[in-house]
């Protein structure tokens, strides 16, 4: 009887004590007041609890707590804070919407790993910008530009001025995987890097991963630049733009059905081109590009989104050569909450890179293209208020045209040919976990698992043991091997597949409140590759999948890192050291020509890189002058040893610099806001000068003056530097009435700097002797626009 009792008396004593612990879930969408836009990255805080959430990329948020009365918080930068009192006594589906500041002058400039809760987050190696904060940031030809805005990042610089794209520690342009919308953008740049292809009047947020990269995100051994574009108003029509020097813009969104759907439309021109036909000028560059997105409200748990892009640039240069290239992509997208812990996005998207060159004085007319068809679907579940995971997989069919080539015109020797096309499929699965151990200690882990198989149709070389480039000892070079054969490889026939597993993990240690250490470690494995050699004599962009020759790469990188906000946040501190090592690092042989190869494999060997370095960013977040200096120490170089120990090597072997090494990187961001009118933007760049292979000597040849090079990338070219300046006036900043503009008055590099894109080496006609000629892109450009909202 005694132990029945005590039984019982234990049953309701665990029943009341799980009663008392029964949680419940509170979970929603966090929107703008003004549009209904979902915001990424708001923060849900319960301080009784000591409990938080972000929502994820889609406004989505989810927190689990016990049963109790409780006070919301809901922040987010540029945006009023929400505070609320709920009583939690079951599930609660409640959706907040925040309103914009109209006082600026205290807005926080970066949200970064460094402010606020993310101290505590095991995220690490992440800069986050809003828009607020690039239109902030100095004008070129008074439009704000997303890559010049991340260029002002630690860890971040460009080649060289008239370069595309952008490295990251030390990595190749080809190791960012960027994303806008989740689709694959290929070239990143408009007018030589002048300008990006992102739009920012219709982008709604950007994050730049520089190392820690999520499990989700896979195929680039360098970064991952993750955009997402505006969804549209569903409540009002709106008309937004800017009228420029020589690009203009425009923008309209509103609602399809009110509060049930939306769509946005933008659109960008240049027409620089028309000023210089009426010149009489030979060159002529312009670009366009065109930005839309349909948002479907289908219940309260389904919503549907199509959006696309399309992109063009246009370049003529005389009697030499003409390029066009050009971007698009469609992403079908379906959002699905299944429920207050449990959130889903399914993803269909077709995306397409083009390449076409004419060289007039062969008469070439050359086209290259990658398309890609990509389905991916994630889950994020919150499994509790401490641990939640993501997951999902990810299916990418490639289809590579490397170049069809037909005659410029009548006159043009040039046979019509099509270089085979190459096809491959890229398939991944992944799982990680957020994990919140303790009150100081986070986690973020994961494992992918990547899958990569060439297929056929395709006639594939075979060479005498396997060498596709022999080495020949008595000339001490590399050459072409010759094949003794070929295979065929019919319709979707497997040639060669490769698989990696890739883990990722990242912790952190909070100190306390303001101060925090982090780690991370991360691989990663790319199985496309962009064959591009600055030696040749035009610009060159051709992708190419991995194959039994053209090995994928495979990164590992460690980072470990000090975060601290001081003076009740006002300012913040971020240092960073990097250390990544890649193999199968793709090398050329020296001579290399890429323009219509068919057997690419003929000019590469494969090597290894490495990187390590530095980074420090130094923020003031407050206050009527914001901005940060940033600085970047480090060191970015490759090796291909011999094959056997008969052969040297590239460069005999020993490591040399990569061609986007920068030792030295500096940077200093400020934005003043003097009066409501008034506000001054300014950029400080300096880098050390990008690798280059200098002449050491020259010889006769059959009365032609040869020249001998040293040692690869030995030398430099000069240091890079430019200040950047802009001023934007407002006419009437507290006017009600509903159209509202603003100029923009700004200089791209002020005081003149000739950067050197390049050194041509010749020999003076009158004097005989040799020397070098600096070649440089952009000189002093002043800019004004109109911008304007209606």
């Amino acid at each position: 009887m005694r132990y029945k009792i005590t039984s019982v008396l234990l049953l309701i004593i665990l029943s009341f004590e799980a009663y008392s612990q029964e949680k419940v879930t509170l979970s929603g969408i966090v929107t703008m007041k003004s549009n209904t836009e979902t915001i990424i990255g708001a923060s849900i805080f319960i301080p009784g609890a000591k409990a938080s959430s972000v929502t994820n990329a889609y406004g989505f948020y989810s927190i689990t707590l016990p049963k109790g009365e409780y006070t919301i918080i809901v922040s987010c930068i540029g945006f009023e804070t929400i505070e609320e009192h709920i009583s939690l006594t079951a599930n609660i589906r409640k959706n907040f919407s925040l309103a914009e500041k109209s006082k600026t002058l205290d807005e926080v400039v970066v949200k970064s790993s460094s402010s606020g809760n993310n101290i505590r987050k095991p995220e690490m190696s992440v800069n986050k910008l809003s828009i607020a904060t690039i239109k902030k940031m100095p004008a070129v030809m008074g439009e704000v530009d997303v890559l010049k805005a991340i260029l002002q990042l630690p860890g971040v610089s460009t080649a060289q001025e008239g370069a595309t794209g952008f490295n990251v520690r030390g990595g190749s342009v080809d190791g960012n995987l960027v994303l806008l919308d989740e689709a694959v953008v290929y070239n990143t740049s408009h007018l030589f890097g002048f300008l990006s292809v992102f739009n920012a009047d219709v982008i709604k947020d950007l994050k730049l991963y520089k190392g820690g990269i999520p499990a989700n995100f896979g195929g680039r051994t360098s970064a991952v630049l993750d955009i997402y574009q505006k969804e549209g108003n569903n409540e009002e029509y709106h008309l937004s733009g800017g009228i420029g020097v020589v690009s203009s813009r425009l923008l309209a969104e509103g609602p399809i059905v009110k509060e049930k759907s939306s769509f946005v439309v933008a659109g960008r021109a240049s027409y620089a081109h028309l000023f210089l036909k009426l010149a009489d000028k030979p060159n002529s560059i312009s670009f366009y590009d065109l930005n839309a997105k349909l948002n479907f409200k289908l219940n309260d748990n389904n919503r549907l989104f199509l959006s696309g892009y399309f992109g063009k640039d246009n370049m003529d240069f005389s009697n030499f050569f003409s390029n066009d290239y050009g971007n698009s992509f469609l992403n079908l997208r379906w959002n699905h909450i299944f429920s207050d812990k449990f959130f889903s996005n399914a993803s269909v998207i077709y995306s397409k890179y083009d390449y076409g060159l004419k060289i007039k004085y062969v008469g070439i007319d050359w086209a290259s293209d990658i398309r890609n068809y990509n389905f991916k679907y994630d889950f994020n579940h919150h499994l509790s208020d401490k641990l939640v995971l993501n997951y999902g997989i990810n299916s990418i069919y490639y289809q590579f045209n490397p170049g069809s080539i037909k005659p410029l015109d009548a006159t043009s020797p040039v046979n019509p040919d099509q270089i085979e096309k190459k096809y491959a499929w890229e398939n991944a699965l992944y799982l990680s976990a957020e994990q919140q151990l303790t009150d100081k200690i986070s986690l973020t882990y994961g494992l992918r698992y990547s899958n990569f198989l060439r297929l056929g149709e395709q006639h594939v070389n075979n060479y005498a043991n396997d060498q596709a480039v022999v080495f020949n000892p008595h000339m001490q070079i590399y050459e072409e091997g010759t094949p003794t054969g070929t295979t065929y490889y019919s319709k979707n026939q497997k040639i060669v597949d490769f698989g990696n597993l890739e883990p990722r993990l990242a912790v952190s240690f909070a100190i306390n409140d303001n101060q925090s250490i982090k780690a991370s470690y991360n691989r990663m494995s790319q199985y496309i590759h962009l064959i591009s050699n600055t030696a040749s004599v035009s610009p060159l962009d051709i992708w190419a999948p991995s194959d039994q020759f053209l090995k994928p790469e495979i990164l590992d990188q460690v980072a470990l890192g000090y975060f601290s906000n001081f003076r009740n946040g006002k300012y913040s501190l971020e240092t960073e050291a990097f250390f990544k090592k890649i193999k199968n690092k793709a090398d050329y042989i020296d001579g290399a020509e890429l323009i219509a190869r068919k057997a690419i494999e003929q000019v590469l060997l494969n090597g290894e890189g490495r990187a390590y370095g530095l980074e420090m960013m130094l923020k003031k977040n407050t206050g009527k002058l914001t901005g940060w200096l940033s600085y970047t120490l480090s060191k970015a170089e490759q090796r291909t040893p011999g094959r056997n120990a008969e052969e040297p090597g590239i460069n005999n072997g020993k490591w040399y610099r990569a061609n986007y090494d920068k030792t030295h990187n500096l940077s200093l961001t400020a934005a003043y806001q003097l009066t409501k009118k008034w506000s001054f933007g300014g950029m400080f760049t300096y880098q050390t000068g990008k690798a280059a292979t200098y002449p050491i000597g020259k010889y006769q040849y059959q009365g032609i003056t040869i020249a001998n090079y040293g040692e690869r990338n030995a030398n430099s070219l000069p240091a890079y530097h430019h200040l950047d300046l802009s001023a934007t006036y407002t006419p009437k900043p507290d006017s009600k009435k509903r159209w509202k503009g603003e100029w923009v008055f700004s200089i791209y590099n002020v005081y003149g700097r000739n950067n050197a894109a390049a050194l041509m080496f010749e020999q003076n006609r009158e004097t005989g002797l040799s020397e070098a000629k600096k070649i440089s892109i952009f000189g002093i450009v002043p800019g004004v626009t109109y911008n304007f909202k209606f």
